[in-house]
This record gives structure tokens, C-alpha cells and sequence, in this order.
């Protein structure tokens, strides 16, 4: 099926290309997006005609994308989600997730706009691209943990797996700590014990009254 683009399309053409695509692809995407329309006579005139305001209309747009593009690209959001010790999420994070957070902290970002390939279901620090634009795209980072406070320590550059580990060897230490508190009080007492015991032994007996 050919279709003319009606703005640049990633992987396939710039406006007023005349490309073929699937029929599938043109319906569920292109036509109902209105990236493109069906290339037919009339349509290819009709585009000829308006070529000059839509080429000033994608410019403003663009204009205004690259503006946004530039205070929202390398931003760090969090999102708090619950998770099992190992790290797995109760759930996942969607594209919806991250243009809310996105939009709570100021940014006008729609979940059409985010790419996330494959849903996020681990914590961590997961990078996802924002498409402002056919021609801006820009990258920020989603900050997934359980709590603030975890979210702080992923932000310094700690996996998840480190904090489990570093909890888990503070708990050893902790218990290794109390036996061995527990130890060297036992011995202190062996010693009382046997301190006690010989000064006994070695105390002169008292002179018995004479008759």
C-alpha cells in the first residue's frame, strides 16, 4: 500500500516521501495517526497545495520540542513501586508511568511519546526515550525503588543487589558481633572463676586457739 508521509517517519521516510508500507501498518498506525494519507491522486494535490504550511507547521513544532527537549533530556524521575528482595517488581512500569511522573515534575510529556520496548519489572535505573518530535528525541532516566530512601542510594550508583549484599553482611557481622560478646563473656567468668578458686587454695589457714 502506498501512502505519502505527511511528517518524517523514523526507518521509513521524510515528509512528502511516497512510500510502501503494509495495509495493516497504514490503518493501525500511520493513516489513524495521521503521520500520512493514502497516496492517491487527489491526496498527493491536495498535500502539494499545503506543502509550504505544513513544512512552517512541523518547524514550529519542531521548535518548541527542541525547547522542551533541552531542559528534559538526562532528567532523573522516580517511580516507587513494590518489590521482592531480589529486586522483581509487583507489576511493571508503563508508558504511562513515566509521562506521569514526567508531567508531575513540570515536564508536558504524553505516554504516546515514551518508548519503552518491553515493560520495566526490575528496580533499578532503566533508561527510556522520549519522542518530543519525528526529528527531537531525547533520553531520561527512572529512577524505580521501594522508597525514597533507596531511590537516593540507586541515584549514588548502588544496584540493588549491593544493598541487598551490604545488608546481608552487616546482619553477619552484627550476629558474629553478639556470639562473640557472648564468648568472651563466658570466658571472663571461667576466669573469675578460676581466679576465685586458687585464691582459696592458697589462703593460710588460721592458727587454731590455744588451751
Amino acid at each position: 500500500m502506498q501512502v505519502i508521509l505527511l511528517e518524517r517517519v523514523a526507518k521509513l521516510g521524510q515528509m512528502g516521501d511516497v512510500v510502501d508500507v503494509k495495509p495493516g501498518y497504514a490503518r493501525n498506525y500511520l493513516l489513524l495517526q495521521k503521520k500520512a494519507l493514502v497516496a492517491s491522486e487527489a491526496n498527493i494535490a491536495d498535500f502539494e497545495s499545503q506543502k509550504a504550511q505544513l513544512e512552517a507547521r512541523n518547524l514550529e513544532t519542531k521548535k518548541e520540542a527542541e525547547a522542551l527537549g533541552d531542559k528534559l533530556d538526562g532528567q532523573q524521575f522516580i517511580v516507587i513501586r513494590q518489590a521482592s528482595d531480589g529486586g522483581n517488581l509487583y507489576g511493571s512500569v508503563t508508558p504511562r508511568d513515566a509521562s506521569d511522573v514526567a508531567t508531575a515534575e513540570g515536564f508536558s510529556v504524553d505516554r504516546k511519546q515514551v518508548v519503552i520496548p518491553q515493560p520495566i519489572k526490575e528496580l533499578g535505573l532503566h533508561n527510556v526515550h522520549i519522542s518530543l518530535h519525528p526529528e527531537v528525541d531525547v533520553v531520561i532516566q527512572l529512577n524505580v525503588a521501594r522508597s525514597a530512601e533507596e531511590a537516593e542510594l540507586q541515584a549514588s550508583g548502588k544496584s540493588i543487589q549491593e544493598l541487598a549484599a551490604e545488608e546481608e553482611a552487616a546482619a553477619e557481622f552484627e550476629i558474629q558481633e553478639l556470639f562473640d560478646d557472648i564468648g568472651a563473656a563466658a570466658s571472663d567468668d571461667e576466669e573469675l572463676a578460676e581466679t576465685a578458686g586458687i585464691a582459696t587454695e592458697e589462703a593460710p589457714a588460721e592458727d587454731e586457739p590455744k588451751a
